[in-house]
């Protein structure tokens, strides 16, 4: 089943994820101006690092864009429901819905949400049961590219040889300090933020795995039942 479009119309999560864009076109266009291809054209780096610098910056924009856009889990105002499943639903007192457990209403949003994790405004959109995989990939992505492009920052100073060519009438590189300290800074703070993020999304889903089914399990004693099939 292909992925439904989800548009929110939220003008503080338009800004959050213009910032995101901000900071993507920022690295994505000062990183390799400074770094990558003065080293590349004076023999310091391999070409092939230039690729997968910008294979995994396409791969991070393509995941924010199918995050933001993709319906997250969206509840339709008249939903079918299974005759085997009407005790597991209940209804919403503030959309005045049926909605089945564990689903939440956005108030960003402004409807029900099947498994709803929470509003995220960096993507403008709520992470639910139909893009929190999206979601997942967008964290790792941008994990990947934030290491990626503080490691050629650190080893711009710290490791390779100094550029020899350098065109000092360029903007870029008369501030090339000042660039690099702020594109260090954001790169910072966002894998500081990504991580702890990343890191808090794996152990929900791990501890809703353990509730869902090593749990219930352990209280039927199966997991010392004996393996006839082994």
């Amino acid at each position: 089943m292909g992925l439904r479009i989800h548009f929110v119309v939220d003008p503080h999560g338009w800004c959050c994820m213009g910032l995101i864009v901000f900071v993507w076109l920022y690295n994505i266009v000062l990183i390799p101006k400074i770094v990558l291809f003065p080293h590349y054209e004076e023999g310091h780096i391999p070409g092939i690092l230039i690729i997968i610098f910008y294979g995994i910056a396409i791969f991070c924009l393509v995941a924010l864009v199918r995050a933001s856009f993709t319906d997250p889990g969206r509840l339709p105002e008249n939903p079918k429901i299974p005759h085997g499943e009407r005790e597991f639903w209940e209804l919403c007192n503030k959309c005045n819905l049926m909605r089945p457990k564990r689903s939440h209403h956005c108030s960003r949003c402004g409807h029900c949400v099947r498994r709803m994790d929470h509003h995220c405004p960096w993507i403008n959109n709520c992470v639910g049961e139909d893009n929190h995989w999206l979601f997942l990939q967008l964290c790792f992505y941008t994990e990947l590219l934030t290491s990626y492009a503080l490691m050629f920052s650190f080893c711009h100073y710290y490791y390779f040889l100094p550029v020899k060519k350098r065109n000092l009438d360029l903007f870029v590189v008369r501030h090339e300090l000042a660039i690099m300290r702020l594109a260090a800074f954001m790169g910072i703070t966002m894998l500081v933020g990504i991580t702890g993020l990343f890191y808090t999304q794996l152990i929900g889903i791990i501890t809703y795995h353990w509730k869902r089914v090593l749990q219930p399990k352990k209280s039927l004693g199966l997991e010392s039942a004996p393996q006839i099939f082994a």
